[in-house]
């Protein structure tokens, strides 16, 4: 065995270092092989990161346990029950069973008391019991009328057409009629209701014996709306009021009024236009003490 002592260690190094700049490569070797080092690091740089991104997507999965909360939503399943209880306003029906109420409108058994009649010739049905109303509806020879009113004298008689949804007002002497229209009560029907013009203004009225003056202000409208003036007086005549209504084109008319009645005389005017009447206005009727002369016509 060679014992060396720190001279030999020196000589060894030495040698060692010669041989290694001999061959080159494995010195490089050394160094190379402590470069990869830092690489390791690096590995461990990627692995920790993946990790903690993979705990947060975990907490994602926690919120979607709320989603379980829409099961409450199943609990409105009570609010069907409330349905349920809805049944009772079905059991409302009787409502509808009770078309029974209606059967007496529909089939009324006393509409065959009522008298009835055949139209004889072309005939104008109108809104009124006289000719000084407006037409409603047009009657054809062989129309059948069922007769459901009349004036008080029961020369107009209030009739519901076979081909007219509505009632209307016909002459009784156009009629051939099966029945008694006397057993029928006196009945007066609304006239249609106009807005498109005012009533007549400034309407007087005076007396010169049995005559009766009636005047008024014109109330403009077009040509093709109008249709004069509507005065519903109810005269005494023969010792009887008698209801007599007068269409007037223009402002002034005169009515014969006798005295010797019970009931006071009075009256109404209308202004017309082709889709109705305006609000009436009731006539100051001049009493029989009142011998007025007859007014001045107004310009």
């Amino acid at each position: 065995m060679v014992r060396c002592f720190r001279p030999c260690w020196v000589v060894v190094l030495a040698a060692a270092l010669i041989g290694a700049c001999s061959a080159g490569d494995p010195i490089a070797g050394l160094f190379a092989s402590r470069t990869p080092t830092p690489t390791r690091t690096a590995t461990r740089t990627w692995t920790p990161t993946p990790t903690r991104t993979s705990s947060v997507t975990l907490t994602p999965t926690q919120t979607r346990t709320p989603t379980r909360t829409p099961t409450p939503t199943r609990t409105p399943t009570p609010s069907l029950t409330p349905t349920e209880t809805e049944i009772p306003t079905f059991t409302s029906a009787p409502t509808w069973t009770s078309r029974p109420t209606r059967t007496p409108t529909i089939t009324p058994t006393p509409t065959y008391d009522y008298p009835d009649g055949r139209v004889l010739q072309q005939s104008n049905c109108r809104y009124g019991p006289g000719a000084a109303y407006l037409f409603e509806w047009g009657l054809y020879p062989g129309d059948r009328v069922t007769i459901y009113n009349r004036n008080d004298r029961g020369t107009w008689l209030y009739v519901k057409p076979n081909t007219y949804r509505g009632q209307c007002w016909v002459s009784a002497s156009l009629l051939e009629i099966h029945g008694d229209i006397f057993a029928l009560d006196p009945f007066y029907s609304p006239l249609p209701y106009s807005t498109l013009y005012s009533a007549p203004r400034n309407v007087y009225a005076s007396r010169s014996g049995n005559d009766v003056w009636i005047g008024w202000d014109a109330v403009w409208m077009t040509e093709d709306d109008y249709r004069g003036y509507l005065v519903e007086a109810w005269l005494c005549v023969d010792g009887e009021v008698v209801f007599t209504p007068v269409r007037v084109d223009g402002t002034v008319v005169v009515l014969t009024d006798e005295p010797g009645c019970d009931e006071p005389s009075h009256g109404r005017l209308f202004a017309v236009e082709k889709h109705g009447y305006t609000d009436p206005v009731t006539i100051i009727w001049p009493g029989h003490t009142s011998q007025s002369a007859p007014p001045v016509t107004r310009p």
